[in-house]
């Protein structure tokens, strides 16, 4: 006998037909990978879900009932739905610390109105148009706005008129609080009404950060293959990138991508930029822009992901931020500042002509090798996830065809339907592999791999392949030069 069964014993002797079904064979082509995005944030008192359990979302009226309306959390995750509804999407709440320290600003109205008009407040990026009366005086129009910022209650602070004054806290403590962005006039055409005046004091006073150490613990070994992390404070990302790390590596295999975002000036964020160096988070610098960090990071992993889900070798750039406003046009970013901030590990975005931000170049925060000498190893993240996603192709294609079968030499004259495996089988089948992935765009010279590719048997451990691969990725088209040396 020399076909192998799975479940069929050699010795049945009652007749008459037995067949056995064996999906070995049954899967062609190059696998689907399920892609599954984890977003991190506080949550409030009111929320229904408890910290640290992983919850999946589908509608953005689900999220503010599991971790409260108007939190940092619901909040996230009705942008990221937003920009991708299609997402297998979860979500882990973190609790504040004890006794947090809430960030907190100041409205302060002066004058008396002298016409009918509207203030244009904007804070976190939602408008809240405050209607003025003729002969409205500073403590009424105050009072107004307080009353307004109350009502609406996915704002992220609350408001408390006192005189002229409005004071404003985070509804949260901690530092990420002082990433309210607060302004008024946005648009073009909008101004004051007559006789009063607006002074805004920005949110600050904000300490600290949660400790993230048990949201780890929470990710258990389910495969996120994309995390939103709002907390960019050292202790925390040290953390994360120390799991992302051991992710990564070819015990675990469960890698997945740290998207955060960073607000501040030019020179901050460079400056919290060099600090980092790592391969397995994308930043995206904010400037000050009307949306705080976090809904940044969470539309900027919302659209690139849609897209290198579908794809991940083709460039994101272009890729418009779905519902992100711009920083106003004299704090946006020239041509040099973004092109630098793409050396200092930080991605860079610019404003279309519709005044939609849309995606310059993602990269990843890795910048220098273990000998600080500048490595563009893992600039892109194109190459993180067809890395990514080839490794898992590679694994999803061995253990379909071979998951039970005997490992012998290649020249070994074993009947055919045997379940034996040799190097060579092993060769042909990562070759034929190749071809699928060169023809999904994803690899390129097939002929440099098959003549560098190695597989052999272990000499010490006769049960195992050893394989070595060259695997030469396809790259993206990010830049035409072009010298025109014209003639009269």
């Amino acid at each position: 006998m020399t076909v192998s069964f799975n479940t069929i014993p050699t010795t049945v002797r009652l007749p008459l037909t037995y067949v056995e079904i064996d999906n070995s064979q049954a899967v062609s082509g190059t696998p689907a990978k399920n892609n599954k995005m984890l977003v991190l944030g506080l949550r409030l008192p009111e929320g229904s879900v408890a910290a640290g359990i992983p919850t999946r979302i589908t509608r953005s009226d689900y999220a503010e009932e599991a971790f409260g309306r108007g939190s940092m959390l619901a909040e996230m995750l009705k942008a990221y739905l937003t920009a991708n509804p299609y997402s297998d999407l979860y979500a882990l709440a973190v609790d504040d610390v004890e006794a947090p320290v809430f960030a907190s600003g100041k409205i302060a109205i002066g004058g008396t109105a002298a016409v009918a008009g509207q203030i244009a407040l904007m804070i976190a990026g939602t408008a809240v148009p405050v209607t003025v009366a003729l002969g409205d005086s500073a403590d009424k129009v105050a009072s107004r706005i307080a009353e307004l910022i109350n009502r609406e209650t996915t704002l992220p602070v609350t408001a408390q008129a006192s005189d002229s004054e409005v004071i404003l806290t985070a509804k949260w403590g901690g530092i990420t609080g002082n990433d309210i962005d607060l302004r008024i006039n946005y648009y073009m055409g909008e101004t004051l009404p007559a006789g009063l005046d607006v002074v805004l004091t920005a949110m600050a006073g904000g300490v600290g950060n949660p400790d993230i150490s048990s949201a780890i613990s929470a990710f258990g070994d389910s495969w996120w293959t994309d995390i939103v992390n709002p907390f960019t404070d050292t202790a925390n990302l040290n953390l994360l990138s120390s799991e992302l790390q051991s992710r990564w590596g070819g015990i675990r295999q469960i890698d997945g991508v740290c998207w955060l975002a960073h607000r501040g000036t030019h020179a901050q964020s460079s400056t919290f930029s060099l600090e980092r160096n790592d391969y397995l988070f994308s930043c995206m610098p904010t400037n000050i822009s009307p949306e705080p960090p976090y809904i940044w990071a969470a539309v900027n992993a919302a659209v690139c992901t849609s897209a290198l889900n579908i794809d991940p070798a083709r460039p994101v750039q272009t890729l418009e931020l779905t519902g992100l406003k711009p920083p106003a046009i004299a704090d946006r970013w020239q041509w040099n500042e973004r092109n630098l901030h793409l050396y200092d590990g930080l991605c860079a975005y610019n404003v279309n002509a519709t005044g939609n931000v849309q995606l310059d170049r993602v990269i990843t925060m890795y910048r220098l090798n273990k000998f600080n000498v500048e490595d563009t190893s893992y600039l892109d993240i194109e190459t993180i996830k067809t890395l990514s996603y080839i490794r898992y192709a590679i694994r999803s294609r061995i253990t379909q065809k071979f998951p039970r079968h005997k490992l012998a030499d290649d020249g070994t004259n074993f009947g055919a339907g045997q379940a034996m495996v040799t190097p060579s089988i092993i060769r042909a089948e990562l070759i034929a592999l190749f071809t699928e992935l060169e023809t999904a765009g994803l690899v390129e010279n097939f002929d440099a791999y098959k003549d560098s590719l190695i597989v052999e048997r272990d000499q010490n451990d006769r049960n195992r392949i050893n394989v070595l691969s060259n695997e030469d990725l396809v790259n993206q088209f990010r830049i035409y030069a072009h010298s025109i040396q014209f003639l009269l």
